[in-house]
């Protein structure tokens, strides 16, 4: 009896001494993990919560204990920004009696003259000369007002943008009399940096207070770069509505003093934009025998500025259309940076129909945009029904089969 008492005993000891060592060495590779800080580029604060890539692995980044908030809403001073996720609406908005910025004036109670003066301050010559360049009708259309800000944190070397509200949006949806509005910022010119913030929905008077942190960027570069802001709304079952855009040149804004509390008028897209949509040539031939259409995309040129910075990132998407129904469709390998692409890309559709009566064929050209939906920067039809070079050129395809025949062509808006 003694013996199997032993034994037990000892398993009991040997069980409890590994589920230990288990624990332990799960927690010494959890430790361990949790020390490795990634090399973050660009941090996103949603709320105006500050966070850095030094502490990133530190518990307190996303808040703070109930005795630190309670320090803190007690030294927040009355005119300052306290953003209380309990007391937002269902569309993620808060009340517009507690919109206020910390260590800013109120928006409700500020003087235009305030306004005026500090962009004097921050607009650049050509920038004023744009705005006044905007006609009558542009003035008339009210797309409403962006604010936000700007701030350089030294120590960090981080260029951190605000996000605050939209006021006095348009209605897109002429049924609920409501947009669902989002807004995308890139800076120009080299447009490594696309974000957006979320999407509020059924609202004119967006509250986003979303802050976008990019490190890297030193405060003697600040100046040779551009903001731009392009504000949309948000469409479940098509193409998103954009409703207008915001550029700040920030040559000649000083962020040295602290942070830069601005507003702008949001106009029309497009407004510097060239009308043009530039030329595509395309070649295509007709193979009667096998029933086959060789297309080749060959060049694109002239191509109108992409959002505001001059450079394009296009590539070719090409549909197949029997009776106005797509039956297939092939696209290009994306060309960086021009205006002026050289593909060369062959494709070969099979035609289900004997002849080409049926058949037409659409070209889109677009801008590729890794941070959202791709921008449509032309597009061309070829087919029987299709008006000038379009239909010209399908004319020669169906007359001349088994011949390659190439030509350039206007886009058209996409």
């Amino acid at each position: 009896d003694e013996i199997p008492t032993v034994v037990g005993i000892f398993s009991a000891f040997g069980l409890v001494f590994s589920v230990s060592l288990f624990a332990w060495i799960c927690c010494q590779r959890k430790s361990s993990k949790s020390n490795k800080t990634p090399p973050y580029k660009f941090v996103h604060v949603l709320k105006g919560v500050d966070i850095y890539p030094e502490n990133l692995n530190s518990k307190k980044k996303f808040g703070a204990d109930d005795k630190s908030e309670a320090k803190n809403k007690s030294a927040m001073p009355k005119d300052s920004l306290h953003l209380d996720l309990e007391k937002r609406d269902l569309n993620g908005n808060f009340p517009k009696t507690t919109t206020k910025m910390q260590g800013f004036p109120d928006l409700e109670n500020s003087s235009p003259k305030h306004f005026a003066e500090r962009k004097k301050d921050s607009v650049s010559p050509d920038s004023l000369k744009s705005i006044a360049s905007l006609s009558s009708e542009d003035k008339q259309d009210k797309l409403g007002t962006l604010f936000f800000s700007l701030e350089y944190n030294f120590e960090k070397k981080a260029f951190v943008v605000n996000i605050k509200e939209a006021r006095g949006l348009p209605a897109m949806d002429e049924q609920s009399m409501t947009s669902d509005p989002y807004i995308k910022m890139t800076i120009l010119p080299e447009k490594k940096h696309k974000v957006k913030t979320r999407v509020l929905r059924k609202t004119l008077d967006p509250a986003f207070d979303e802050t976008f942190t990019f490190y890297g960027i030193p405060y003697s570069q600040i100046q040779d770069l551009t903001l731009h802001f392009m504000v949309l709304s948000f469409d479940r079952f098509s193409r998103d509505d954009v409703i207008g855009e915001v550029l700040i040149p920030l040559a000649g804004i000083e962020l040295s003093e602290g942070r830069l509390l601005m507003d702008r008028e949001i106009i029309k897209r497009n407004v510097r934009k060239s009308s043009g949509r530039g030329e595509l040539l395309v070649s295509l031939c007709y193979q009667s025998t096998t029933n086959t259409l060789t297309v080749v995309v060959l060049k694109a040129r002239h191509l109108p500025k992409s959002d505001v910075s001059g450079l394009s990132d296009p590539y070719v998407k090409v549909n197949l259309y029997h009776a106005k129904k797509r039956i297939s469709k092939k696209k290009t390998h994306v060309k960086k940076c021009t205006p002026n692409a050289v593909f060369n890309e062959l494709f070969v559709f099979d035609i289900p129909c004997e002849g080409l009566d049926d058949i037409s064929i659409e070209f889109l050209v677009l801008d590729s945009d890794r941070g959202s939906r791709n921008e449509v920067i032309g597009r061309l039809t070829l087919g029987s029904s299709a008006e000038g070079t379009g239909g010209e050129h399908w004319k020669e395809i169906c007359e001349y089969p088994r011949r390659q025949i190439a030509k350039w062509h206007m886009l058209c808006d996409g």
